[in-house]
């Protein structure tokens, strides 16, 4: 980190229709003021969030479409397609791909295009088949991301969404910044 520079800590999912929608203004921040950011993932658990499918209650429900009603306002300001979700996704596989293109240097490409490919349902963020595909689309090696995810990428993720709810984090997008959280 560059010592004039603030570090942010973003944490984002690739899944979260206001954590796409919210990239850009997030990414901006670093060329108007001068502070760094750090993407780090954080992978929702939906049902811990909003009840799983099955036993969902009308009033969370009702927050899910209005959540999706919302995001799409605010992406379609932005010119973005967000289509609703085909089913609930994990999100697993996308968010170690996050560390995994940070570390082979393809990081901006891959957190754009995944965030917008997942969105309009053109990439499956739950299929390694996909998620190696889309890793080699943008130039990195697709079985040395297997490998990552199968190795030290699992226990890397795990360790940072653990470290994000000790300091409090609850959903994204979220912005932390000498420990207080936006």
């Amino acid at each position: 980190m560059n010592a004039n520079r603030l570090q942010l800590t973003v944490y984002t999912d690739y899944k979260s229709p206001y954590a796409y929608v919210a990239k850009n203004a997030t990414k901006a921040l670093a060329v108007e003021y001068p502070v760094e950011l750090a993407w780090r993932p954080y992978t929702l658990r939906i049902a811990e969030y909003l009840d799983a499918v099955d036993a969902r209650s009308a009033h969370n429900w009702r927050k899910v479409k209005y959540a999706y009603m919302d995001a799409r306002r605010l992406a379609n300001r932005q010119g973005l397609v967000l289509k609703g979700p085909k089913r609930i996704y994990e999100g697993r596989l996308s968010s170690i791909g996050m560390l995994f293109a940070q570390k082979a240097g393809f990081f901006e490409a891959y957190n754009d295009l995944t965030f917008e490919r997942f969105w309009r349902h053109d990439l499956d963020i739950d299929s390694m088949d996909e998620m190696k595909a889309h890793v080699a689309r943008l130039g990195g090696s697709a079985a040395d991301y297997a490998a990552y995810v199968e190795g030290p990428g699992d226990a890397e993720h795990r360790e940072i969404v653990e470290a994000a709810e000790s300091a409090g984090v609850f959903g994204v997008p979220m912005v932390v910044l000498d420990g207080e959280l936006f």
